[in-house]
């Protein structure tokens, strides 16, 4: 078992002691979406394959919390807000502004690219480098700035 899951697992029987329901309930929805995807490659997943799914689960709640902060349910907002924080406890440190910057600079000169046409070249060298660590869609906006000056 990976050392990620083991400690989602020891967060649940603590929840479960403490009578911490809400919290209870979030990590029991990871710890699903964690055995459904063991269930469907055949193997116990490793870190990485966790974080992958942490991931998912933080931007289905980012959606969310968009989607109903704008139907003006604010209180189903506070729910899936509260499920995020729950969520982001697990995730590591995330990149800050100068790391991402520095990474893709290193990308584009180790990739050649010289222009968004190159973007594809540079992705892929970032990519494995901030998954989990950085939202993809930001390092990509940051790529082809930086392509077309």
């Amino acid at each position: 078992m990976s050392a990620l899951r083991e400690q989602i697992s020891n967060d649940m029987k603590e929840c479960m002691k403490s009578g911490d329901k809400a919290r209870l309930l979030t990590i029991r929805g990871i710890l699903a979406a964690i055995k459904q995807i063991e269930i469907d490659t055949r193997q116990v997943p490793d870190d990485a394959q966790v974080l992958a799914v942490l991931n998912k689960l933080v931007k289905q709640r980012k959606d969310s919390i968009a989607q109903f902060t704008q139907a003006g349910r604010t209180d189903l907002a506070e729910v899936e807000q509260f499920e995020l924080t729950v969520l982001q406890h697990y995730l590591p440190e995330g990149l800050s502004e100068a790391q991402i910057e520095q990474m893709i600079v290193e990308a584009i000169a180790d990739s050649g690219a010289k222009s968004p046409a190159d973007m594809g070249k540079v992705m892929a060298l970032v990519k494995p480098k901030m998954a989990g660590l950085a939202d993809m869609g930001v390092v990509s906006a940051r790529v082809k700035a930086l392509l077309v000056n």
